[in-house]
């Protein structure tokens, strides 16, 4: 009996547009929320930040060393609800222009998930 080790998932970076993710109040404003959704076979992981009444979203993948942001289900923001923190190793990102503002990649930006939100539903765009 061998122990195989399990098939890494494919991963996708991008998502079709009109894909309806959730209602706008299902995210708190300041609030975020994590998305994984399948396209085809393979996933595509994300957030989305919910900010001053408008939303954002992006590649749920710090460009550090390209690990997920949240150590925790949905918490990309810092506790005032300010920045957006990478967990690993405390970068900070402006909320809706995904750019570091400080930490190990000062300089750099989150890749953004084009959503929007109209009457009510947040959707990729």
């Amino acid at each position: 009996m061998t122990d195989a080790a399990p098939a890494e998932r494919k991963r996708v970076w991008s998502t079709p547009a009109g894909v309806a993710l959730c209602a706008e109040t299902d995210i708190a404003d300041p609030g975020s929320r994590a998305f994984v959704l399948q396209i085809g076979e393979a996933f595509f992981h994300g957030f989305v930040v919910h900010k001053a009444g408008q939303f954002a979203g992006f590649v749920d993948r710090c460009p550090h060393q390209g690990f997920p942001l949240a150590m925790e289900l949905d918490q990309y923001l810092t506790p005032d609800g300010s920045l957006i923190l990478c967990g690993w190793h405390g970068a900070v990102f402006e909320p809706l222009t995904g750019q570091c503002v400080g930490g190990p990649c000062a300089g750099g930006r989150l890749t953004p998930w084009p959503v929007q939100a109209t009457n009510g539903i947040v959707r990729t765009a």
